[in-house]
């Protein structure tokens, strides 16, 4: 900068200037990410904090789980009837099981409707394209887009809004779930699954596969679910595979 100061002075400002919006994007970008982990870890904060009120006598905890819940997803349209539903029973329920159960039900019941929609439109399209593509390198580059879309969109679900570094986190974790759950790998149970409704002896091999793929981006939503949600499935059910199999 000192140099171009020293040939004319407005390629020294030019310098300056492009200099400075250099350091004010770093910032904005670290500003970011910083923000999006601490929406992550605000989701799993309330996940174990709720995991622990459960198990108290007095409904304090639970309610300020709920508080906390309901902050939250304050911004989320779908949560408007069920956070009106909390306000006009606040105090009426005084079992602190009962009411994370009630908070589950009002607040995350719409939200996992949606979140079970998104599932199985990615699945679906992974189904469609992976039958088609006319090679092996465009299914796997379209799953991995398709994977890392879902699970960013099941995190916006619920509260998390991940940054580039906190979605890389969040894919690791999935993929880790998914390991620990041995539903990694395409299995027996999953081949038998697709066998049973009839689709190997109706369809071409290559359709098949597609139908195999699409069932194995719907276990990977499965578990971005899991992992987003901001509480354990209790009171409502866990979809498992077999609920998409139909779609």
């Amino acid at each position: 900068i000192r140099d171009l100061f020293s040939r004319a002075d407005w390629l020294g400002y030019t310098a300056l200037a492009v200099l400075a919006i250099g350091i004010l994007a770093v910032i904005a970008v670290v500003v970011r990410e910083t923000a999006g982990m601490m929406r992550l870890a605000a989701v799993q904060t309330i996940k174990a904090e709720a995991d622990a009120a459960i198990l108290e006598t007095r409904p304090a905890k639970a309610r300020a789980v709920v508080a906390r819940l309901t902050g939250l997803l304050d911004n989320k349209p779908e949560t408007a009837k069920g956070r009106a539903t909390l306000k006009e029973t606040e105090g009426d329920v005084i079992d602190a099981p009962h009411l994370i159960a009630l908070a589950e039900r009002e607040l995350l019941g719409p939200l996992d409707r949606r979140g079970r929609a998104l599932i199985v439109n990615s699945s679906k399209r992974v189904s469609v394209v992976t039958a088609v593509s006319p090679r092996a390198i465009v299914d796997l580059l379209y799953v991995l887009y398709e994977a890392a879309r879902l699970i960013r969109a099941m995190a916006e679900l619920y509260g998390g809004r991940p940054g580039t570094l906190g979605m890389l986190r969040l894919m690791r974790d999935v993929l880790a779930h998914l390991a620990v759950t041995g539903s990694i790998a395409v299995g027996d149970s999953l081949v038998q699954q697709v066998l049973g409704h009839g689709l190997a002896s109706k369809l071409s091999a290559r359709l098949g596969e597609g139908v195999i793929n699409g069932l194995m981006t719907a276990r990977i939503g499965i578990a971005a679910m899991d992992l987003c949600r901001p509480l354990t499935f209790r009171a409502l059910k866990r979809p498992g595979i077999g609920d998409f199999i139909g779609d």
